[in-house]
C-alpha cells in the first residue's frame, strides 16, 4: 500500500560557481593557462588583454536606456522571468581585468623555453635495422620485434605471441627459430642491452660487449649472472663464493661492482629524448629580505582577462529596437548567458588567487623558522587541520591548495605537501616533525659500515638514545618512504 507523506530534510548542494572555483583551485599555475584558453574559446564575451583605458563611448554606458514600450497584447503569454533586464549589461563594471600583478619582470613573462629535439628509441633501432640489409621477410620480423620493445628497452611479449602477431596482422608465416635469429641481431644494436627479455639477459648482453676474453672481472661477472643470479639479487655473497668454488671475497668484489654499474634500463637513454624537458613553474615565490619573508603569487601563466565591450552595441540595438524580434531576442539571451559565465569565471580566478595567498601565508607563518634558513630540522609538525584553523577554512580547501602546488624559495623549489608532516614525541615532551626523524635515519644509514649495515632494530635503538620515542615498525615505514632497502640489500663487500 502506497502512502503520501511530508518530511523535512537538509541537503547541501554546490552551485555551478562553487564547482568552477573548486576545479580552478586544484589547478597548478602550469595548467591554468590551458584552462583559460579553453574558456576563451568557449566564451566569445571573454577577451584576453589589458584593459583598454582609451575605450570610446564611456559615457554611452552611463546613459539612461530608453523606456520600454508598453507590452503588446501579443506578448501577454510571455513570462516576466524571460524578460531581459539590459540595464545591468549597459553599465561599466570592474571586470576589465582580474590579474594581480606579482611579477614585475615582463621580459621574463614573454620568454619562451626552448625544447630540444631528439630521435625516438624506435626510430634509432629501425635505422640500425636498415643497415643489416635483411631480406623483406626478415626485415618485417625485425620491424615487428622493434615495435614490441617497451620504453625501458625490454621485450616482454613472448616470441610465440609475436609469431602469431605476424600471422594475423601481416599474413606472414614464420617460426620461433627465425624470430629468435632476428632478435639476436637486434640485441647487438645500440644501446647495449636493448631488446632483452628480462634483467638477467639485459646485464649479460652488456657484459658480452665488454668481453675480450682477458678481463677477469667480466668473466667472473658473467658467471655470477648465469650461475648465481638469484643469490646475487639477494646479496648472498657467501653462497656465491661457495657455488663458484672460490674462497676469497676479493675474487667477486670487482665483478659485482662492475655489474652494479651496468644500465638496467637501456631504453631510457634514447627514449628520454622523446619527452620534452619539463620545467616546474612555481605557484608562489618567497624571498628573504634581511629576515623579512615576502610572499608573492606567480601569475605569469594567467593572461589578463576582460569583458568584451562589443556586446554593448547589441544591447543598445535591442533596447531601441523592436522587442518582438525573436531572432534579436535569442541573440541577446545567448550573450547574456555568456556574460554571466565570463563574470563567474573571472570571479573564480580572483577568489582562487586570494585563497592561494591566504593559505600560503598561513603555511609560511607556521613554518617561519624553516623558511628563514631552510634547515630541515626546524620543520614543525603540521597537518591540514592546523592551517585550516588558522585561515578559518575547510580542511578540503587547504588540501586542494596543497595539491600540485609548489613554492620557490632561496634554497630551492618545493611542493607544498613537503611542509606537512606527522609529529614524533621526544623524551622532553616536545613534538618534532617526522621529516626531521627521516633525515636522521638517512644520516645514520649514510654513515653506517656497509659491510655490516644497520638493521631496523639497531636504528630504533639509536633513535631512542637520541631521545626520539619511535617504534621499529615506524622506523621501517620511514625507511621505505625514503626508498632505502633493508639492511641485507645494503650490504657491500
Amino acid at each position: 500500500m502506497q502512502k503520501l507523506g511530508l518530511f523535512q530534510g537538509l541537503q547541501q548542494k554546490l552551485s555551478p560557481q562553487q564547482i568552477q572555483f573548486i576545479k580552478l583551485l586544484q589547478v597548478p599555475t602550469a595548467e591554468l593557462e590551458n584552462r583559460i584558453e579553453e574558456e576563451l574559446e568557449l566564451n566569445p564575451t571573454l577577451e584576453e588583454g589589458a584593459p583598454d583605458e582609451s575605450s570610446p563611448d564611456d559615457n554611452t554606458a552611463e546613459e539612461e536606456p530608453t523606456a520600454e514600450e508598453p507590452a503588446q497584447e501579443e506578448d501577454t503569454a510571455t513570462s516576466k522571468d524571460d524578460e531581459i533586464d539590459i540595464k545591468d549589461y549597459l553599465q561599466d563594471d570592474d571586470y576589465s581585468s582580474y590579474k594581480t600583478h606579482t611579477d614585475d619582470d615582463d621580459d621574463e613573462d614573454d620568454r619562451e623555453m626552448p625544447f630540444p629535439t631528439a630521435t625516438s628509441l624506435h626510430e634509432t633501432l629501425l635505422t640500425q635495422l636498415g643497415f643489416l640489409g635483411l631480406n623483406d621477410h626478415l626485415n618485417t620480423i625485425g620491424i615487428q620485434l622493434i615495435g614490441s620493445i617497451e620504453g625501458d628497452g625490454y621485450i616482454r611479449r613472448d616470441l610465440e605471441s609475436i609469431v602469431n602477431d605476424l600471422a594475423f596482422s601481416q599474413s606472414m608465416e614464420t617460426n620461433l627459430q627465425e624470430v629468435d635469429e632476428v632478435l639476436k641481431k637486434i640485441q647487438s644494436f645500440d644501446p647495449a642491452g636493448i631488446a632483452a627479455r628480462n634483467l638477467q639477459e639485459c646485464l649479460l648482453l652488456q657484459l658480452e660487449r665488454m668481453d675480450d676474453g682477458q678481463d677477469v672481472d667480466v668473466i667472473v661477472g658473467k658467471r655470477i649472472l648465469k650461475e648465481c643470479y638469484e643469490e646475487f639479487t639477494k646479496k648472498h655473497y657467501a653462497k656465491i663464493l661457495k657455488k663458484l668454488d672460490l674462497d676469497d671475497e676479493d675474487y667477486i668484489k670487482d665483478a659485482i661492482e662492475l655489474i652494479v654499474r651496468l644500465n638496467p634500463k637501456p631504453g631510457g637513454e634514447v627514449s628520454s629524448g622523446m619527452v620534452k624537458n619539463q620545467f616546474v613553474i612555481p605557484d608562489f615565490i618567497l624571498t628573504n629580505n634581511n629576515g623579512k619573508l615576502d610572499l608573492a603569487l606567480n601569475s605569469r601563466n594567467a593572461p589578463e582577462l576582460r569583458i568584451s565591450r562589443s556586446y554593448s552595441e547589441m544591447f543598445k540595438a535591442y533596447d531601441k529596437g523592436d522587442k518582438k524580434d525573436k531572432k534579436l531576442k535569442e541573440a541577446v539571451t545567448f550573450v547574456k548567458q555568456k556574460l554571466d559565465a565570463a563574470k563567474w569565471f573571472i570571479d573564480a580566478i580572483k577568489q582562487r588567487q586570494q585563497t592561494l595567498l591566504r593559505t600560503m601565508r598561513a603555511i609560511v607563518d607556521f613554518q617561519f623558522d624553516y623558511f628563514l634558513e631552510g634547515d630541515e630540522t626546524k620543520l614543525r609538525p603540521m597537518i591540514l587541520k592546523n592551517i585550516a584553523e588558522m585561515i578559518n577554512m575547510d580542511i578540503s580547501t587547504v588540501s586542494r591548495v596543497a595539491s600540485s602546488k609548489t613554492i620557490q624559495t632561496d634554497f630551492g623549489v618545493f611542493p607544498l605537501k613537503y611542509f606537512f608532516s606527522e609529529g614524533i614525541a621526544t623524551d622532553s615532551g616536545e613534538e618534532v616533525s617526522s621529516r626531521e626523524v627521516k633525515q636522521i635515519i638517512r644520516d645514520l644509514i649514510d654513515q653506517e659500515d656497509k659491510s655490516k649495515p644497520l638493521s631496523d632494530d639497531k636504528l630504533e635503538d639509536l633513535l631512542n638514545k637520541k631521545g626520539y620515542n619511535i617504534a621499529r615498525r615506524t622506523v621501517a615505514k620511514y625507511r621505505e618512504q625514503l626508498n632505502i632497502p633493508v639492511a641485507r640489500l645494503r650490504k657491500e663487500l
